[in-house]
């Protein structure tokens, strides 16, 4: 015992000469999203790393999965040892290999669909429970891939977001901060305390089957800053964030769960667009930061992915963009990993700088090819202790080792009707109509027979139910995703009966049955409008629809928020946040007011909704118009500040006759979006 002690103070001392950050702080250091540690922590981890032996310093490294609902659910053995996950239950994964964390997925059942949040918050305590009666009591990184959209792993009835892009469409940190705010508080409600988001990729390929609308965006400023404000929210809420995919996976168009993406990006672009969300990122004090597994050239010529590379990881991230936080590996059981055997794969990573080596697929395996090299000596123990330190400094920083504990009554946090209201409200303001001939939308109750038809996953049914309430008149006939030869036919035949077809999209750009379906509705002769439920791009395959709107996604959150654009209920607010190639640029958007932007516009347009019923209070209408009256007088006068202030005055009256009841919905949702867009305007004067 005391030679081992010896050895694991050695072993730190080497580690304080080596890596001088973890002597003395700087107060300039911003690397970490709390600063250096404290004398008191840096002393407590010290301590703990030197009771360690080395099988739970490797231990530490590792974030795993296991199926079941419980700690201990017998239910779940013998998928657990077919699927080698190092155990029969979460308990026995835990006490023979030491890990420093789990993650929890919908299909290994730790999360149901839908939501048992009673279920989640117990396995998460439950497992606490297991860790700190450990020889070494440790708490674990209880983790998942919470991102909005269409990568959530907490669903209904918890809080469901319509995602990164439709954020990107709202141009909105306030939506971003308040989004990661409601994310963050459910899953720590839930004991998760580390989150896989956001992701900061810069989506500039039109047939990137992997991110599209997880990401905010192709304009590298915008994903900065809704990142930051994403990134900022989760930490408050003390739920540790990690952006991804390190060094950027937008550009490509291959699925690295599947194959190999290359990045062929030069060294300028790479700076310019991929990597700038991820240095602003390190200067807000981000938590952790994922690999992507793509190769890329400019940065490492050898044709190993980013996890696995040392001039990736290493050189650059930290040594070139002094990064001192985790580093943690994207799951090295997809594809795009795996280019040495298994038991290498975790050992390479390792040695390429990361500190987290995620979901190996086999944790026997790559837990001993990891002990093996720390044993031999290819690992030194002066650089697992770095890695471990890493890691339980910031277990530590998130008061794990104080309470790692959730209290089961913080589950009323979940699914609050204040959060889906506000799920509601960044689901309408996404909405981006792109095109619009001959005004063909909104439509109207005598709009005449309307056919909704499109892929199963696109929503054609609920779009279809919907509008019905609303008061149109139409039917529906969903397909598969590729859409069979006899699917198409029907629906052809379907459409020719029709007064007017919507279609609902789902990466049609890619997807030669459906952009052959809509290219046969559209001989049909009828009005066609393109609903697009995913990426954005489809429109590039059938530009000559009559309309087309974009939602970013096909939860139901989006598809409630485009019934009511389509019928007018709401005006669509959204702007493209990616460019779709040879038609629109990215900022492109448009809406149903006819007005000019300016004061007098808006108060044609008080009259306008006054005349049709919208605004119902006696004095309602006179208050509005007497105040853009006085904003027009500004205007006159170019007094830019005053006309700002007194619109942003104006946003709160028209919030106070909402509540009030004296507008309806619709007037709230014109004059309040003509409104946000004056403000814009004269702001940036």
């Amino acid at each position: 015992m005391k030679l081992r002690r010896l050895t694991a103070l050695l072993s730190i001392i080497l580690l304080m000469l080596a890596f001088p950050q973890y002597g003395f702080a700087s107060k300039n250091d911003k690397t970490t999203s709390e600063g250096k540690d404290s004398d008191n922590n840096r002393a407590a981890i010290l301590d703990i790393m030197d009771d360690m032996t080395i099988e739970e310093k490797v231990g530490q490294l590792f974030i795993v999965h296991v199926y079941g609902k419980t700690p201990t659910d017998p239910d779940y053995e013998d998928i657990n040892l077919r699927n080698n996950r190092g155990g029969e239950n979460f308990q026995e994964v835990i006490e023979n290999y030491h890990v420093g964390g789990v993650i929890y997925f919908n299909w290994t059942d730790n999360i149901g669909t839908p939501l048992d949040a009673a279920q989640v918050n117990s396995l998460s305590n439950g497992l606490q429970d297991i860790a700190m009666v450990q020889d070494n009591p440790i708490p674990l990184f209880v983790s998942t891939d919470q991102e909005g959209g269409i990568v959530q792993r907490v669903t209904s009835p918890g809080t469901v977001f319509s995602g990164n892009m439709a954020l990107g469409a709202t141009q909105s940190e306030e939506y971003a901060s308040q989004t990661a705010a409601i994310l963050g508080t459910e899953l720590s409600s839930l004991g998760i305390n580390m989150n896989f988001a956001p992701v900061l990729d810069v989506n500039m390929n039109p047939e990137n089957p992997v991110i599209g609308v997880r990401s905010f965006g192709e304009d590298p400023d915008l994903v900065s800053r809704l990142g930051i404000a994403q990134i900022t929210a989760y930490q408050d809420e003390n739920v540790i964030a990690s952006a991804k995919h390190f060094p950027g996976h937008g550009d490509t168009a291959v699925d690295s769960h599947t194959g190999l993406p290359i990045i062929d990006h030069d060294l300028e672009t790479l700076h310019e667009i991929d990597l700038k969300p991820f240095k602003a990122a390190i200067d807000a004090g981000i938590d952790s930061i994922m690999t992507a597994h793509i190769v890329v050239p400019a940065l490492d010529d050898s044709g190993l992915p980013a996890t696995l590379s040392k001039p990736i990881l290493t050189d650059l991230l930290r040594e070139e963009m002094g990064y001192d936080g985790l580093i943690i590996t994207d799951s090295l059981g997809m594809s795009g990993a795996n280019v040495y055997p298994q038991d290498r794969v975790p050992v390479e990573a390792f040695k390429a700088g990361a500190d987290i080596l995620l979901n190996p697929p086999n944790v026997e395996v790559a837990y001993n090819g990891v002990l093996d090299a720390v044993q031999s000596g290819e690992i030194s123990e002066a650089r697992l202790d770095e890695s471990v330190y890493r890691i339980l400094s910031a277990k530590m920083k998130k008061g794990l080792f104080e309470n790692p504990y959730t209290s089961p009554d913080a589950i009323e946090n979940i699914g609050t009707n204040e959060n889906l209201q506000k799920a509601d409200e960044i689901a309408e303001k996404s909405i981006t109509l792109v095109k619009n001939d001959d005004a063909i939308l909104p439509l109207q109750p005598q709009s005449g027979d309307i056919l909704i038809t499109g892929p199963s996953a696109a929503q054609p049914n609920l779009l279809s139910n919907l509008l019905n309430e609303k008061g149109l008149m139409t039917s529906s006939f969903a397909t598969g995703t590729s859409p069979t030869q006899e699917q198409i036919d029907e629906a052809v035949e379907k459409a020719q009966a029709a007064d007017k077809i919507i279609v609902t999209t789902y990466t049609a750009n890619t997807n030669e049955n459906q952009q052959q379906m809509v290219e046969r509705i559209q001989a049909a002769g009828k009005p066609v409008i393109v609903a697009a439920m995913r990426n954005p791009y489809d429109l590039m395959v059938f530009p000559e629809v009559d309309a087309y709107i974009n939602t970013y996604s096909y939860l139901d959150v989006s598809v409630h928020a485009l019934a009511k654009a389509i019928v007018g209920d709401i005006n669509p607010f959204g702007k493209l946040p990616v460019t779709i190639p040879g038609l629109y640029e990215n900022g492109h958007g448009l809406d149903y007011i006819d007005t000019p932007l300016s004061a007098n516009g808006m108060k044609t347009l008080v009259g306008q909704l006054d005349e049709a019923g919208e605004i119902t209070g006696d004095d309602a209408a006179h208050e509005l118009t007497l105040h853009l009256t006085a904003v027009n007088h500004y205007e006159q006068k170019e007094l830019a500040d005053k006309v700002v202030k007194h619109m942003e005055s104006f946003k709160l009256m028209l919030e106070q006759q909402k509540e009030n009841g004296v507008i309806s919905a619709k007037a709230y949702s014109y004059l309040e979006t003509e409104t946000v867009r004056l403000i814009e305007q004269w702001s940036n004067q």
